[in-house]
């Protein structure tokens, strides 16, 4: 694709990289075969083709984001879907973080919008505040309160689970030993929202590696990855949070040593993975971020390099529903449902695995019409392969797909730690 930035503009270096990014795009079209909104408006400007030529004008034109442009790039889910299927190697992602910021920067949303965000980026990435609003809305939710409210507030309160598990003592800080001979010390990103609603997965994670003879780390100052606030062009606490990540984890990489930074919510993993990109430019954090994505490794891909196997105590059928983040961001297809047959159960794969579950961090707040479309589209994929229990490795789609599915559906790590000694999950014994 031809640009037309002049050299001033290429000076910046956001510039300079969308430059780079969409040169490399030759307006094939491959990429709306697999775009979610695409399939489901059939609108150009609502696929990621459309979206690249509209930031490359609202860029090149250095003008502020039109209601069009917001309009269409709130609509796209990143899931990046496009990535995996562009022959040309187009770094969509790059790109439309970088036009959300834009947007952000220059373009005023309506009030309620501007308000919504607000609370979204204030509420989720702090687990006390998330819970306390949580539990308030359960009794709002439990006197009806959700009949009386439309469209977004109504999609919020419908998404407030029903049942709340405690606080778990492996999400505060702290030094998890390992059992019998050592093998090797690794930090967990305990997380926000999945300590909240999912405190059980950092619990297995935790248990499973301890008895594989990992010494776990949850390093205190660390939290939010940042992503849910970098995804909605919201820079500043994005780093900020990054930030403070980085100077933990590097903190204990430096003192007692890492072999790995594990994440189990594969968001994260993604955000975490590009902290080297995000501070590229930033002289004082760069070295340490870089560092800290070389470090950075989804839960799946440790295990992997353990050689785990056993026999499960019941043989499931599970079907292995796929994140976004984790098949297209971090290129990790099917190596969890490798993991899953290789302790023994029986894994079956979902039609259309490739297309998302419509949660995408806030996206089932802010965009609640696509996202149930495609949770919907899912719940019907899943129901045609009939499991007893699905797998995924993303606290969103977890709670997407729950009260859509009617089967249990767990972390991969959850069904690992049972197959190799650790309780049956609670979201099985509820079912």
């Amino acid at each position: 694709m031809q640009t037309n930035f002049s050299l001033a503009q290429l000076t910046d270096p956001n510039i300079a990289e969308a430059d780079k990014i969409l040169r490399n795009c030759v307006h094939c079209g491959f990429c709306t075969a697999t775009c979610p909104t695409y399939l489901l408006r059939g609108d150009e400007l609502d696929s990621p083709r459309g979206r690249i030529y509209l930031i490359k004008d609202m860029l090149e034109s250095n003008a502020p984001a039109s209601e069009t442009v917001t309009t269409h790039v709130d609509r796209c889910l990143s899931c990046l879907s496009c990535m995996t299927t562009c022959p040309s190697g187009v770094h969509y992602m790059h790109l439309v973080d970088y036009a959300r910021q834009r947007i952000e920067e220059t373009y005023q949303r309506p009030f309620m919008d501007r308000m919504l965000r607000k609370v979204l980026a204030t509420l989720l990435p702090h687990p006390s505040l998330f819970r306390t609003v949580l539990k308030l809305g359960q009794v709002a939710k439990a006197v009806g309160i959700g009949h009386f409210m439309r469209g977004r507030l109504k999609a919020m309160v419908d998404l407030i689970p029903s049942h709340l598990p405690p606080a778990a003592a492996t999400d505060r800080p702290g030094v998890f030993p390992a059992i019998g001979q050592k093998r090797g010390r690794v930090a967990l990103l305990a997380g926000c929202a999945q300590q909240v609603l999912r405190p059980a997965i950092n619990a297995a994670t935790i248990r499973l590696l301890n008895r594989l003879g990992i010494e776990v780390v949850v390093a205190p100052e660390a939290g939010c990855c940042g992503s849910l606030t970098h995804h909605m062009g919201l820079e500043a606490p994005a780093h900020e949070a990054a930030r403070g990540n980085i100077a933990a984890w590097h903190h204990e990489y430096s003192s007692h040593g890492l072999d790995a930074i594990i994440i189990t919510a594969s968001g994260c993993g993604t955000t975490v993975k590009d902290y080297g990109f995000m501070f590229r430019g930033d002289l004082v954090w760069r070295e340490r971020a870089e560092l800290i994505s070389s470090l950075a490794c989804d839960i799946s891909q440790y295990l992997d390099k353990l050689q785990i196997s056993a026999t499960p105590p019941q043989k499931l059928k599970v079907a292995y529903h796929a994140a976004c983040s984790l098949q297209h961001g971090q290129k990790l297809k099917d190596l969890p449902a490798k993991l899953l047959r290789q302790v023994g159960f029986e894994v079956v794969d979902i039609p259309e695995g490739h297309i998302c579950c419509g949660s995408a961090g806030t996206y089932n707040m802010l965009q609640p019409e696509l996202s149930a479309s495609l949770r919907d589209r899912k719940a019907a994929n899943i129901a045609k392969v009939a499991p007893q229990v699905v797998a995924s490795g993303n606290i969103g789609c977890l709670q997407q797909l729950a009260p859509a599915i009617g089967v249990p559906i767990v972390h991969t790590v959850e069904l690992l730690d049972w197959a190799l000694g650790g309780p049956v999950p609670g979201e099985l014994t509820r079912h």
